[in-house]
C-alpha cells in the first residue's frame, strides 16, 4: 500500500512538473512572438547586416581559395574592391543614372495616368486605385485643372489678410514635406549606416560571433548547434554567391536588351531589375512591370519587345541561372517560396518580402538536420 501511495505521488508531482513546465514554455514561446512582432524591423535589420556579413566572408573566402593572404587582409580587398566598384559607378555615371532616374520617374507617372484614362474609358472604376497623384502629375502643362469652390468655412483666414494667410499656409506646408524628407532621408541613411557596420563586424571575426552564439545553447545540446550553425553558414554563403550572380546577369542582359531596342533610362531600369532579382520570383514581376510600363512611352513596338525581353530573362533566371548554380545552394520549391514570401510580405512590409528566402533557408537546414537525427535510428533499427 505505501508503494503503491508513493508512486501515486510520485506521478503527480511528475504530472504537475511537466504541466508547470510547459506552461512557462507557452508563456514564453508567446513572450517571444510579441517581442518579434513589435521589433520586427529592428530584427530584420540586423538580420540583414548579418547576411551582409557573411557575404562578405563568402567572398573573403573565394579569394582565399586563390592567395594565401590572411582573413582580414581578404576581407580589406574585398571591401576595397567593393567600395571602389560603386565609387566609379557613381562618379562615373552619377549623372546618367540621376537624369535617368527622373526621366523613368516622369514616364511611370504619365504612363500610369494614360492607364486610368484607359481603364475609364472602358467603365473600369479607378476610385479603388491610387491614380490621383500619377494622373494630376501627368497632366501636360496648360492643361485645365478642375477646382472646386472654397466653401465659407475653408474661406476663412481667422483675421489674417489673404497674403498672409496664404503665405502662412505654404509656409507650413513647406515645413511639414521638408521634416518628412529629411526623417525619411535620415531612416534611410541611418539603416544603411547600420547594417554596414554590423556587416563589417561579423564578417571580420566570424568565430568570435559564432562561439558566442554556441555558448547560448545547452551544453549537452552544443553539438547539434555546433553542426546547425555551420550548416546555416555554409548555405547562405553559397546562396549569397549565387545570387549575387544572378542578379549580375539580369542586370547586364536587361541593360543590353534595353540599350538595343531603344528604350530610355536602360541603365536604370537594367540596375532596378538586377536589384529586384535578390526577391525570387516577386522581384521578377515587379520588375518586368516597370520595365514594360516605361517602355510604352516609345511605342508598343518598344513595349512589346521590352516584354519579350523580360521573358527571356525571367527565362535565363528561372531555367538556366537557377538550376546550374541555385540548386546547388537552396533547393525550395517555388509554390513553398513564394507562399512564404506572401506571408512575410503581407505581414511584415518590405523587409518580410526581401528576405523570405534565408529566413525559409534557415528553417529548411533545421528541419532537414532534425529529420536526418529521427531517421538514423530507423536506418540503424
Amino acid at each position: 500500500m505505501t508503494d503503491s501511495a508513493d508512486n501515486r505521488l510520485r506521478a503527480r508531482n511528475d504530472m504537475a512538473w511537466a504541466v508547470a513546465v510547459g506552461g512557462i514554455g507557452i508563456v514564453l514561446f508567446t513572450a517571444l512572438l510579441v517581442f518579434a512582432w513589435h521589433y520586427a524591423a529592428t530584427l530584420f535589420l540586423l538580420f540583414a547586416g548579418m547576411l551582409l556579413g557573411v557575404g562578405l566572408n563568402a567572398m573573403a573566402a573565394l579569394l582565399g581559395r586563390l592567395t594565401g593572404l590572411p582573413h582580414a587582409l581578404r576581407l580589406a580587398i574585398v571591401c576595397l574592391a567593393l567600395a571602389g566598384m560603386l565609387s566609379g559607378i557613381v562618379f562615373l555615371g552619377g549623372t546618367t543614372i540621376a537624369q535617368q532616374a527622373t526621366v523613368l520617374t516622369n514616364t511611370i507617372k504619365s504612363q500610369l495616368g494614360n492607364v486610368k484614362d484607359f481603364l475609364e474609358q472602358h467603365g473600369v472604376d479607378t476610385s479603388y486605385f491610387d491614380f490621383t497623384n500619377a494622373a494630376t502629375e501627368a497632366k501636360p502643362e496648360g492643361t485645365a485643372v478642375t477646382t472646386t469652390t472654397a466653401t465659407p468655412a475653408a474661406s476663412q483666414n481667422h483675421g489674417l489678410p489673404s497674403g498672409a494667410s496664404a503665405l502662412a499656409s505654404s509656409g507650413g506646408a513647406i515645413i511639414g514635406q521638408t521634416l518628412k524628407v529629411l526623417l525619411g532621408t535620415v531612416s534611410v541613411v541611418g539603416n544603411f549606416f547600420i547594417v554596414l557596420f554590423l556587416g563589417l563586424a561579423f564578417a571580420a571575426q566570424p568565430s568570435i560571433y559564432r562561439a558566442g552564439l554556441l555558448f547560448i545553447a545547452p551544453a549537452k545540446y552544443r553539438g547539434e548547434a555546433t553542426a546547425i550553425v555551420d550548416r546555416i553558414g555554409e548555405t547562405l554563403e553559397r546562396w549569397l554567391i549565387a545570387q549575387i550572380i544572378t542578379m549580375a546577369a539580369v542586370f547586364l542582359v536587361t541593360w543590353i536588351g534595353l540599350a538595343i531596342i531603344g528604350i530610355p533610362s536602360s541603365f536604370i531600369l537594367g540596375i532596378q531589375a538586377g536589384l529586384l532579382a535578390f526577391i525570387p520570383t516577386v522581384g521578377a514581376i515587379l520588375g518586368g512591370l516597370i520595365v514594360v510600363l516605361a517602355s510604352l512611352a516609345s511605342g508598343w513596338i518598344a513595349a512589346l519587345s521590352a516584354f519579350i525581353l523580360f521573358l527571356g530573362v525571367h527565362a535565363l533566371e528561372s531555367y538556366v541561372l537557377t538550376p546550374i548554380i541555385q540548386r546547388q545552394a537552396l533547393d525550395i520549391p517555388p509554390a513553398t517560396l513564394f507562399a512564404f514570401q506572401i506571408l512575410l510580405g503581407v505581414v511584415f512590409g518590405v523587409w518580410g518580402l526581401a528576405l523570405a528566402l534565408p529566413l525559409m533557408a534557415i528553417v529548411k537546414v533545421m528541419i532537414d538536420h532534425f529529420k536526418a537525427e529521427d531517421e538514423a535510428p530507423a536506418r540503424i533499427a
